[in-house]
């Protein structure tokens, strides 16, 4: 049973992204991309309709709504469209990440950050 839903969470988390890939397509009707993209950003926003921490509500609107979204974008996208992003969504998927390149980029982005209030700091204090 607990392989069946981790299975079916993989499958949704796939499809989510295969959404998202889709909704720039121009195969796509402007239907189907405007639900596209409201589906994956719900469904990969940190904001819930009902919080999370609301007993039962919180997580059965993250199991009813993100995969009937799904299910009605993947019903409205073309065939060989979508057959095309699911695989490009696993592929995805398997890629390895690099958390080098991760904390390459946090470094760049805090020593941005210093860079620019350095620079405010000194035009401030100058006048």
């Amino acid at each position: 049973m607990l392989t069946r839903i981790k299975g079916w969470a993989r499958h949704i988390k796939t499809d989510t992204h295969a959404v998202y890939l889709a909704a720039r397509d121009p195969r796509v009707p402007w239907f189907a991309k405007v639900l596209a993209i409201a589906v994956a950003a719900y469904a990969l926003s940190p904001i819930d309709l009902i919080p999370d921490f609301v007993p039962i509500l919180g997580y059965l609107d993250d199991l009813i709504i993100v995969p009937l979204g799904i299910w009605l974008v993947v019903a409205l996208v073309p065939g060989e469209v979508m057959a095309e992003y699911r695989i490009k969504a696993r592929e995805a998927a398997e890629r390895p990440t690099s958390r080098s390149g991760m904390i390459a980029i946090i470094v760049l982005w805090l020593a941005s950050a210093l860079l620019i209030g350095w620079l405010g700091y000194r035009y401030w204090m100058r006048t």
